[in-house]
């Protein structure tokens, strides 16, 4: 089965060769992590093992029927007044042997001044984006799990709106002995149902094609993660010349094979100080490369951290990271509406 599943992937690739990268793209804020835990470990994470419903939210081949019951509720607050909710739960359906999830991620850019083209204020505007998304994952023999998710997508500011559906297909191996777990996904399949200015003429989605793999060591509290994304394209730095013009460097830097190759990185690890503490962190490399401006120092931009508070009956986690001299700030909470332990 998984040869079968393998050739799915790789005809998925090609088709993605087709796709629009970086800004290009609409619906960007899909790739924006739902929560903190994935946010600590680099924003892009499919592998990671634990019982977080909320990681699912990425990748639907991590429902588990473990986490049948459990809710993950997010609060991020961003940059610049951006906010960010996001909440993800799940079940089991036993009659069919399935596991199903549902979640929501919504951003508000808060309250912003309309003008027309000559500077008239004519009032103000709330634009907000958000994604409801339906999963559903199913177990194969011992250690494989296949699932697939369903996207309703909207994009609202001011006059202007934008929607549209896609899907997310995945599929993850975990080896519980020797506690190795790998994934592939491919994301966001799909299409504009409505253009922002009613035309015909449609944009392309963010899509993207990521494998990962999660090892936690044998004799000591260490879980570690490596996560490529984009990879149906080799050279994925966002080239923006008129802004690069506008800050006095308008020469591009495509860089050197090996930080190309690196910019699909993403690394992770997780450190378990207790059985109720868990300290995360991550590294982006495209992050980094996008974040690091002409004429400054790049800091510790692309790198993130995080910390979690593991109860029996509720999860507490914080995550932060470096975008030049700013933080963002994101809560996760991870509790069971059916009110038994974690």
């Amino acid at each position: 089965m998984h040869y079968r599943v393998l050739f799915f992937f790789l005809l998925l690739s090609g088709y993605g060769h087709s796709q629009t990268l970086g800004g290009n793209a609409v619906f960007n804020f899909l790739n924006q992590p739902n929560t903190a835990q994935l946010s600590a470990l680099g924003g892009v994470n499919i592998s990671a093992i634990g019982k977080d419903v909320g990681m699912a939210f990425h990748n639907p081949a991590l429902l588990r029927e473990n986490m049948h019951g459990q809710a993950d509720l997010s609060f991020n607050s961003f940059l610049a007044g951006i906010t960010a909710y996001s909440f993800t739960s799940a079940f089991r359906w036993n009659a069919a042997n399935t596991n199903i999830g549902f979640g929501v991620n919504y951003l508000n850019y808060g309250e912003m001044t309309q003008t027309d083209a000559s500077g008239i204020v004519g009032g103000s505007f709330r634009p907000r984006d958000y994604v409801v998304q339906a999963m559903a994952s199913r177990q194969y023999k011992d250690n494989w799990w296949y699932g697939a998710t369903l996207k309703f997508i909207y994009s609202g500011y001011g006059q202007y709106s934008s929607s549209g559906i896609a899907a997310d297909v995945a599929v993850t191996y975990y080896d519980p002995e020797k506690q190795v777990q790998a994934g592939v996904v491919v994301k966001n399949l799909g299409t504009q149902l409505k253009t922002y200015d009613g035309s015909n003429r449609k944009e392309e989605l963010p899509f993207d094609l990521q494998a990962g793999v999660t090892a936690r060591l044998k004799n000591a509290p260490l879980q570690f993660s490596l996560t490529a994304h984009h990879l149906h394209r080799f050279n994925i730095h966002y080239n923006d010349t008129a802004f690069r013009a506008s800050e006095g460097d308008p020469q591009y830097r495509e860089g050197t094979t090996l930080q190309q190759v690196f910019s699909h990185l993403v690394l992770g690890a997780q450190l378990f100080l207790h059985e109720k503490i868990e300290v995360d962190a991550g590294y982006n490399f495209l992050r980094r490369q996008d974040l690091n401006a002409y004429n400054m120092t790049s800091g510790l931009n692309g790198f993130n951290l995080g910390i979690g508070v593991l109860l029996k009956k509720a999860r507490f986690r914080y995550a932060t990271g470096f975008y030049q001299q700013q933080l963002f700030h994101q809560l996760s909470l991870n509790i069971s509406w059916k009110g038994e332990g974690l």
